[in-house]
């Protein structure tokens, strides 16, 4: 019988990723090609790997270098692994007349293993494996290639053949390569295959998974690209598990266990009715079970056949793990499948009565342990019973304890409830509840479209109907029998209702479809009778939230602001909070800095307040505070409300919020410089966002990254650009805020220098005219700030300076100093194009104070980069100097690579007299004159003895001239110093 990981169709299967070993694999057959090297190749892993597919590739190489190959399988019938020198025999096959006749050594190998049984009888098998070994070191070239596969099932004939041929290597050109499972290999064999390896006879070869893109590109044809990353996880790399689980995931067509399954459960032929029926009950758990939870799904309580007790089954998993079909733990209270995946397979495989009678013993089982609901709910919904209102709260139960984590499997479990949850009367509310979460569910997994068409049906069944009694469970005594009656219009309803129109207000933001969302709401706040006060807060806010994404906040202002004082005559801290929240950032948007301040401050006192696990219902309330204080420039406040929210989310579940608050974080981050940090945040956020499946909240993500990508990247690198570009092709023809700020973004990262008219597009397509009126008013003299380089760039003074002076107005209304710098920075460029250097170095260097002020590292750097030039040019060297270096050591501190590649292609002249380069300048004679040595390429000690100091001391020298100098290696330092052209007497001591 042929085992099951590596037979039958793994021969005819595509071998992907396997390069490496196969290099290896010719490079010694080239050995011993002349009688050099290993002898043989241990071949090891995991069942499924591709070991035996390895073999087959490197028998076809082997063939076409001229080598004989015989290929022969260990034990290849159950039970045969009492005959002498099988796999031997079983090569010997392959062996025509006429290769026998013209090659000696082979016909007396083939004569002398088929007659190993005489010999055994007559002298033992040691003599015999002496003249095999003898015969082999007759063979001549090009040689012999002798593959054994399954070596682990080798018989004792067979393993001392090999460790003879180990201990005494034939001389001549024979490589024996065999193939092996570890963990079903006899000691003994292991052992001297490991001395081998000791010794220099055997090269082990270990098979590892192989890389994802070698199993999406060549196991994966025709399964969907967005399936192929689980199937990966799920096969952990392994090729065989990969096609199995793709052959039965996406070829439904098929019956069950056929094609790369079958050749997986094979291995389950020769079990005995006990054993197959714990490896049936171990699946159907999954995971790691205990030895008496398998007892109670394997045998029928009601009529178990005898001796089928606790003994049988424990003999059964004994002989299992020999197998090495289940894997014991250390302490043997538990055991699992040798592969995740493998449970899945024998679930597939089984016929569906078999599989709900082993769910229902499988749920009886946990119950009776007092198993928690998790645990229950799969086998619950396996075993397919009929409406039964306690499984449905079982599920409901399971849904709740997993929604925070696994979102799409309490999406699973809400259905199957709703399946289970009898649709009468007395039900109606438990099913309106029900399907109100599993909406929430679906979107918390990404599938927003499915959710919203949930939520669609939920509004429309939850219409008046007065004919139609409406039972609600009394909340004092839930299984008491008075519980309270009332119509279907009642408050209860309308709650649900409402709640159903909120969220799926929500789904619609999130699509980029503000028009629905905006129909749905008005409709709701329109009902007589109106909402509750606490959903009519809540409609009002999301209304809000819509407006001021679709820029159209000013609409809505007047709602917000109504909404809020109704909550705080409420005293609902709550809905206090949400309204602030909302009010802050869309007056923050649109320039009015004051109001914004004032509602920030008053929202972040009310924010403190609650407790972690109140602020998991409200975690908007962050996103929209910490984008308030990140446009208010106040930035340490951002930081502490992003860095909580970002716990809150996460733990409640809420990916929405989760990727906005990494994203306000990284922006945060990026300002005041900390660019390494900002990218992992950013990248974080596009990885949350990118499964929630809306194009505007993906392409913003992309776009942020893309911003702090370009910083972190050498100075013209294209991938920032690149990047920009994916963000601005995400949001399409958009026009809501976040699709705006994409495509400002692609402007920040287009080279002024290269394409100008390209960044000038690119921003008025934005900003809807050359005044960019439609950008973000609290951020539009930066953007006026990039319009001005670009018209200065394009060799249109008068437009810039237009444009200049209008950046410096609206900075002046904003009364943020970030944004002040920004227009400073615009109008020192139009004043360094006039000429007027002092003018604009004082441009420059008050953008630099003013960035400096709000902690806006980058920005600093960036202002004094633009200031030293310009103050080199008035005719103050010294100062250009040290203005240059701490703008270059702010960028370098952040990780702005290209910062720093500009402030390396800008540095500032010497002033008179002093060394060739600014940095040089500032070191001193000593430090000056152990730079130019390193630069000849002399080692620290080699230094000490031309100067007769201590290796310590040059040591010491060399950090101080890195940290002066701002370079980091040896050759950068000796990169600076031939750049300038200095030579070792200009940087004399005396």
């Amino acid at each position: 019988m042929d085992t099951f990981a590596d037979r039958g169709c793994a021969d005819r299967a595509p071998l992907v990723g396997r390069a490496r070993e196969l290099d290896r694999l010719d490079g010694l057959l080239g050995c011993r090609a002349e009688a050099v090297g290993p002898v043989a190749v241990d071949v090891t892993g995991e069942p499924g790997i591709g070991k035996t597919r390895l073999l087959t590739e490197f028998a076809v190489r082997a063939r076409r270098r001229g080598a004989t190959v015989l290929r022969g399988r260990a034990g290849t019938a159950e039970g045969d692994g009492g005959t002498p020198f099988q796999a031997v025999l079983d090569a010997c096959a392959d062996l025509d007349h006429g290769k026998r006749a013209a090659v000696p050594a082979l016909a007396e190998l083939a004569r002398l293993v088929e007659e190993a049984n005489g010999w055994e009888a007559q002298q033992g098998h040691g003599a015999l494996v002496r003249r095999i070994g003898a015969a082999l070191g007759r063979v001549p070239a090009p040689g012999l290639v002798l593959l054994l596969d399954d070596l682990h099932r080798a018989d004792p004939a067979t393993a001392a053949l090999l460790d003879h041929l180990l201990r005494h290597p034939p001389h001549a050109p024979v490589l024996v390569v065999t193939a092996r499972r570890e963990r079903q290999t006899p000691p003994a064999l292991a052992s001297s295959l490991a001395g081998a390896v000791d010794s220099g006879a055997l090269a082990g070869l270990d098979l590892g998974p192989l890389e994802p893109e070698d199993c999406a590109g060549g196991l994966a044809p025709g399964v969907p690209p967005e399936a192929v990353q689980e199937l990966y996880a799920a096969s952990g790399g392994n090729p065989l598990y990969f096609r199995a689980l793709a052959h039965t995931r996406h070829r439904r067509d098929e019956a069950p266990g056929t094609g790369p399954v079958a050749v997986l459960l094979d291995e389950l032929t020769p079990l005995g009715p006990t054993e197959r029926a714990v490896v049936e009950a171990a699946a159907v758990l999954g995971g790691r079970v205990t030895s008496e939870l398998v007892t109670a799904v394997a045998i029928d309580r009601r009529g178990g056949a005898p001796g089928d007790g606790q003994e049988a089954i424990d003999a059964a998993l004994r002989a299992l793990a020999g197998r090495d079909l289940v894997r014991p733990d250390q302490d043997g209270r538990t055991l699992g499948p040798r592969h995740p995946a493998l449970p899945e397979l024998v679930r597939g495989a089984l016929d569906p009565w078999r599989r709900r009678e082993l769910h229902r013993r499988a749920a009886a089982a946990l119950a009776r342990a007092g198993a928690p609901a998790t645990a229950r709910a799969p086998h619950l919904v396996g075993a397919a019973a009929g409406p039964d209102a306690e499984t449905a709260a079982v599920l409901v139960e399971a849904a709740e304890r997993t929604g925070t984590v696994d979102p799409a499997r309490a999406a699973h479990w809400l259905q199957a409830a709703l399946d289970h949850l009898p649709d009468t009367p007395e039900h109606h509310a438990g099913r309106h509840e029900l399907t109100l979460r599993r909406a929430q569910a679906l979107g918390a997994a990404g599938r927003v479209a499915e959710s919203r068409d949930v939520l669609h049906h939920l509004i429309d069944t939850c219409r008046p109907d007065p004919g139609r009694t409406e039972y609600i469970e009394d909340p004092e005594d839930p299984d008491g029998p008075d519980d309270t009656t009332r119509g279907a219009g009642s408050e209860h309803t309308a709650g649900i209702r409402t709640s159903a129109v909120l969220l799926c207000a929500f789904m619609e933001r999130h699509l980029g479809r503000y028009p629905e969302a905006d129909a749905l709401l008005r409709r709701e706040l329109e009902r007589s009778p109106g909402p509750r006060d606490g959903l009519r807060t809540g409609l009002v806010v999301e209304w809000g939230a819509r407006a001021l994404f679709a820029t159209r906040y000013p609409e809505v202002r007047e709602e917000v602001a109504r909404a809020l004082d109704e909550a705080r005559r409420r005293r609902d801290e709550a809905g206090t909070a949400e309204a602030l929240t909302l009010s802050a950032l869309g007056e923050a948007y649109e320039g009015e800095t004051v109001i914004a301040r004032a509602r920030a401050k008053e929202a972040a006192a009310l924010t403190d307040t609650f407790t972690d696990g109140r602020l998991a219902d409200h975690v908007e309330s962050l996103v929209r505070l910490g984008w308030t204080e990140a446009f208010l420039e106040e930035y340490g406040a951002a930081e502490r409300h992003t860095a909580r929210g970002i716990v809150v989310a996460r733990r409640a579940g809420r990916p929405f919020a989760l990727s906005q608050l990494l994203l306000c974080s990284a922006y945060v981050h990026f300002l005041t410089g900390n660019v390494a940090a900002a990218l992992d945040l950013a990248e974080e956020s596009l990885t949350v966002a990118r499964p929630l499946g809306g194009t505007e909240l993906l392409g913003f993500s992309r776009a942020i990254r893309a911003t702090v990508l370009l910083h972190a990247l050498p100075l013209g690198a294209p991938e920032g650009l690149a990047a920009a570009e994916e963000a601005a092709a995400t949001v399409g023809t958009a026009q809501s805020w976040w699709a705006t700020q994409a495509r400002c973004m692609l402007a920040h990262s287009v080279p002024l220098d290269q394409d100008p008219h390209r960044v000038r597009g690119a921003l008025l397509r934005a900003g809807g005219d050359r005044d960019l009126s439609r950008l973000q008013p609290s951020l539009r003299p930066g953007y006026l700030e990039l319009l001005a380089g670009a018209a200065l760039a394009a060799g249109d003074l008068p437009e810039a300076e237009r444009v200049a002076r209008r950046a410096l107005a609206e900075a002046a209304r904003l009364g943020l100093p970030v944004q002040r710098g920004a227009a400073r920075r615009a109008w020192g460029r139009v004043l360094a194009h006039r000429g007027e250097s002092a003018a604009a170095a004082e441009a420059f260097t008050e953008a630099a104070r003013e960035s400096a002020g709000s902690g806006a590292g980058l920005r600093e750097a960036h202002s004094l980069l633009l200031a030293a030039p310009q103050v080199q040019a008035a005719g103050d060297g010294a100062r250009a100097a040290a203005l240059w270096r701490r703008g270059r050591r702010l960028a370098a501190d952040g990780g702005a690579r290209m910062l720093v590649d500009l402030a390396d292609r800008t540095r500032p002249a010497p002033p008179d007299g002093g060394a060739p380069d600014g940095r040089l300048s500032v070191l001193t004679p000593r430090e000056r004159e152990i730079s130019v040595l390193v630069a000849e390429g002399l080692t620290n000690q080699a230094v000490a003895d031309r100067l007769c100091l201590s290796p310590r001391t040059v040591e010491s020298h060399v950090a101080r001239v890195y940290r002066k100098t701002g370079v980091e290696t040896r050759a950068g330092l000796a990169s600076l110093v031939v750049r300038t052209g200095v030579g070792e007497g200009q940087f004399s001591r005396g």
